[in-house]
């Protein structure tokens, strides 16, 4: 079985990163490709997060190649279900189909519940992209179509503007007897 690290952001991650982000058909679930100075600005500013708060997107490599990205991050707008932890992730496309998603994801989800003792970690996407949703759900997350909503950040009319949410509870704490 492949190793999956997930790490902090390296500067030769960059190329890969700015490839992926202009994959039309990796971004397709998204409202634009990145610029090679948006994945840059986005590398940067996640590396930050993790420095400071020792968690956030980590760059995902498997057997010593960068995949993709997954981690937990706070959303950047409001909503009726924020302020939350959400788990993301994007992988390049020669790395799907392959489980790598699913086993990164299921580390992120992990260090989230155990480390940092969150109650709830969500996710959310466009309301087509069937791929993440079943991920979403292979990950034990649950649709909340009351959550459902039009992303603040997507313009009005855009195609991918309404978006899902799922939620994963914390396994409650067993009775110390």
């Amino acid at each position: 079985m492949e190793d999956i690290v997930l790490r902090q952001w390296r500067d030769s991650d960059l190329e890969p990163f700015s490839a992926m982000n202009a994959d039309p058909v990796v971004m397709r679930h998204f409202p634009a490709l990145m610029t090679q100075a948006e994945s840059e600005a986005a590398l940067r500013r996640w590396r930050k997060v993790i420095d400071d708060s020792g968690w956030g997107l980590w760059a995902v490599e498997v057997e010593g190649v960068f995949a993709g990205f997954t981690g937990l991050s706070a959303p950047r707008f409001e909503a009726a279900f924020t302020p939350c932890v959400e788990i993301g992730w994007r992988f390049r496309q020669s790395f799907w189909g392959r489980s790598i998603a699913y086993r990164a994801a299921v580390q992120a989800v992990q260090f989230g519940m155990e480390s940092l003792h969150l109650n709830e970690i969500v996710s959310f996407t466009a309301v087509e992209n069937l791929r993440s949703r079943k991920l979403m759900e292979r990950l034990g997350f649950t649709h909340d179509p009351a959550g459902d909503f039009d992303h603040p950040l997507i313009p009005e009319g855009h195609p991918v503007r309404r978006h899902v949410l799922y939620r994963k509870k914390a396994a409650p704490a067993s009775a110390v007897h």
